[in-house]
């Protein structure tokens, strides 16, 4: 399995107010110490902004960097030059150190203000701005996808369902934010696997789940309570997913993203590293019970 792992798995995200955010060097060199070999690059400037520093440290840990996750405001036409101009400059730094995913969640504001049900106008511009963000990307030689997710104007099952119906941006297929918002990943695995083009994965605690949806808690106190865990750990069908995703014939990363927000610097290998080898070891056993049936399959 092409298995990356996500910074945000160290708690390094870029949701303001989400917690400590610990050094690149600790972070990549404990992904690199599980014997992972790709990265998503955090939040924009995490390694660094120079392509040759950024290429340095990525090199010193035995990482090669797969992409990285962009919020971009697109349903406002007097933004769409500012949000066009950060994918292109994103977009460029990618394609020099290698990567091939751009992975964009549109916010409401940069500040990542509570969304809102969006005016059919706006959602006529978000639709057409998608195509400008596709273009703009693929100059590079950058696929962009698009990434549902919680917090954002893509949060529920509605919202995805008329992103598939009414575009054809290709998807990033979170199983967390998905289940979330109460989209069937099992399901969008099967029916839309065409338009997949890159995969996240973490499990969900079901009742904190359900904490979240209802405003009892923040998306940053559910995370803080438990909300992603290791995958198997969870309530959300990883496994059936994931399965679902190699019949149809996906081939691109499954980056590792157990989210996590840090009150304090974790203790050496214990916290996330712990977590994100748990995560490791269940898809190390799913790809094991899966070959003898794929050999099958192919052999049949």
């Amino acid at each position: 399995m092409r298995i990356a792992a996500g910074p945000i798995s160290w708690g390094v995200c870029e949701v303001p107010g989400w917690g400590l955010q610990l050094e690149p060097e600790r972070v990549l060199g404990e992904m690199r110490s599980l014997g992972l070999r790709a990265t998503e690059a955090g939040p924009a400037g995490y390694l660094g902004a120079d392509p040759a520093s950024i290429r340095d440290l990525l090199d010193r840990h035995g990482l090669e960097l797969v992409g990285g996750f962009l919020p971009i405001v697109l349903h406002d036409p007097a933004q769409l030059d500012a949000a066009l101009e950060k994918v292109r400059r994103t977009a460029a730094l990618f394609a020099q150190l290698g990567a091939s995913v751009l992975c964009s969640a549109l916010v409401l504001d940069e500040g990542w203000a509570t969304p809102r049900p969006l005016a059919d106008a706006e959602w006529r511009h978000l639709l057409g701005a998608l195509r400008r963000v596709d273009e703009v990307a693929a100059e590079h030689g950058v696929a962009h996808v698009l990434h549902p997710h919680w917090g954002t104007l893509l949060e529920r099952d509605a919202d995805v369902s008329r992103v598939v119906a009414e575009s054809e941006v290709a998807l990033c297929l979170d199983t967390g934010h998905l289940a979330l918002g109460g989209t069937d990943t099992v399901a969008l695995a099967a029916q839309a696997a065409h338009r997949v083009a890159h995969v996240h994965l973490k499990d969900v605690d079901a009742a904190v789940a359900e904490r979240l949806r209802t405003g009892e808690l923040s998306l940053v106190q559910a995370v803080q309570a438990g909300l992603f865990r290791p995958l198997g750990a969870g309530d959300a069908p990883i496994a059936e997913t994931v399965l679902g995703l190699e019949r149809a014939g996906y081939r691109g990363w499954y980056v590792l993203e157990q989210d996590v927000a840090l009150a304090g610097p974790p203790q050496p290998g214990q916290g996330p590293l712990d977590d994100v080898r748990r995560s490791l070891d269940f898809l190390h056993a799913l790809a094991r019970d899966a070959a003898p049936a794929a050999a099958a399959r192919e052999g049949g």
